[in-house]
């Protein structure tokens, strides 16, 4: 049962993470988290996010896959930003080891928020491609920390900063943030399994279900107006921030 559980949220991650360009750890941790010690399994939020990285990592490469057959990754973008997604993952993945979340989730929080804020303001706005803001580099290193600290992917971050700072079109957006995941979320398993925390059972059904539904997720994602993806991202903004808020402060 409780391998049918994780799959099933890995599924649910999967198609929900390559539809909005996300490495699905905003359904993975706190499901893990809400239904396994239901079941009788007791998990740490520390095994959550590692099970979490492998989740990333198995989006990054079924959604990418089928988003590069669509032509909607901007390689070269991802190629030029993924080092310092890549850093950044690595210093967060280090510091999910050592450091309480609680600060570090508030300041996510609030960027969260008013990343929803910003898409929703330019609802109206015909989008066309601009040149990328020389804050782009610093941001996405934000969103690597954040990815390895917070098991969430980054494309909570990644998927603003290209697309309101780098010039990118929400939808190729979405699709560069899943390619720069895959390549930004192997380091990160891998430090959180040298931490010993890697739940190898777990984490492969979480992985299978996720590679199942990112592939029908990149192709949901055709279907679906630029207009209501912004909504639908910003609803899932402030969702992740109302999340992040209760964890770290719900029990001050």
């Amino acid at each position: 049962m409780i391998l049918l559980v994780t799959l099933a949220i890995g599924l649910l991650a999967g198609v929900l993470g390559a539809i909005l360009g996300l490495g699905g750890g905003v359904v993975v941790v706190p499901a893990l988290e809400f239904l396994l010690p239901r079941l009788g399994q007791e998990i740490t939020i520390g095994q959550a996010v590692a099970i979490s990285q492998f989740s990333v990592l198995a989006v990054g490469l079924s959604g990418a896959a089928a988003y590069l057959g669509q032509g909607l990754v901007r390689a070269r973008t991802g190629y030029l930003l993924s080092p310092y997604t890549i850093v950044g993952g690595t210093v967060g993945s280090l510091l999910g080891l050592v450091l309480p979340a609680q600060a570090v989730a508030t300041v996510f929080a609030v960027l969260l928020l008013y990343s929803a804020y910003n898409l929703l303001r330019g609802l109206k706005r015909i989008e066309v491609e601009r040149e990328p803001s020389r804050l782009v580099p610093p941001a996405m290193t934000f969103a690597g920390v954040m990815s390895g600290l917070l098991g969430i992917g980054g494309g909570t971050v990644q998927v603003p900063v290209m697309n309101l700072l780098g010039g990118l079109p929400i939808r190729q957006a979405i699709a560069t943030s899943t390619f720069i995941m895959g390549l930004t979320a192997v380091a990160n398993a891998l430090i959180y399994q040298a931490g010993g925390l890697l739940d190898a059972r777990l984490a492969c059904a979480v992985a299978l279900g996720v590679l199942v539904g990112a592939r029908a997720g990149a192709g949901l994602q055709r279907r679906i107006p630029d207009r209501q993806l912004k909504v639908f991202f910003s609803a899932l903004l402030v969702l992740t921030a109302t999340q992040l808020l209760w964890k770290y402060w719900g029990n001050a």
